[in-house]
């Protein structure tokens, strides 16, 4: 399994209304220093079955979002009770 592989494995399964980082993804995938790369992975992806948008950085803030942008992710976190 490539290190992609881990990083979608994990991020399919945060549950709805929950978060965590991409360095928290990068940790559980093997490479805690590759954080840029989970968010490389994330920005790529466009499997709906994965919710890139729980992925956010570790000052709390939203980083990208292929499917409309950091304010989108914010609203669908919000939707979702996460924020």
């Amino acid at each position: 399994m490539t290190f992609a592989d881990k990083v979608r494995a994990i991020v399919k399964k945060i549950p709805k209304g929950k978060t965590m980082t991409y360095k928290e993804v990068a940790r559980r995938a093997g490479n805690p220093k590759a954080a840029r790369a989970v968010g490389a992975i994330m920005r790529t992806n466009y499997d709906e079955s994965i919710p890139c948008h729980r992925v956010v950085r570790s000052d709390g803030s939203m980083g990208g979002y292929n499917r409309g942008g950091s304010l989108r992710k914010q609203e669908i976190l919000r939707i979702e009770r996460a924020l």
